[in-house]
């Protein structure tokens, strides 16, 4: 029984000098604030996203996992690049389906017929 006594009383003393060390005692009086970590490498502001700068995001650890607000920013910048260039890529294959509907019907007289040359090709239409 004494012995259960001393080591409660050991275990009161160790974590009160712990407690008086990290929250006022000393010197410099309290420990200062840490600063929040955060996102060390951003995602470029001034051009577009590529590969190396995905594969080269880190996020940095909160308290419970990740930082989500710096997460939830790099996933809506990835995803506003990504709709953008869904939509460049649907303009363009547009415009190629165009242009290969305009190739397929040939070219249009004046007199609103298709017309197609029987012609031999001349030397500077030729690759």
């Amino acid at each position: 029984m004494v012995m259960f006594l001393f080591l409660v009383v050991a275990l009161a003393v160790v974590v009160g000098a712990v407690t008086l060390a990290v929250v006022g005692g000393g010197e410099n009086g309290p420990l200062p604030e840490a600063a929040p970590e955060r996102l060390r490498d951003p995602l470029p502001p001034d051009r577009p996203v590529d590969r190396a700068d995905v594969e080269g995001l880190r996020f940095p650890l909160a308290a419970r996992g990740y930082r989500m607000a710096d997460v939830d920013d790099a996933l809506s910048r990835l995803g506003a690049e990504l709709a953008e260039r869904d939509a460049r890529i649907a303009d363009l294959e547009s415009a190629l389906a165009g242009a290969r509907s305009a190739a397929a019907h040939g070219p249009v007289h004046a007199s609103g017929e298709n017309h197609v040359s029987m012609d031999k090709p001349r030397q500077e239409d030729r690759p």
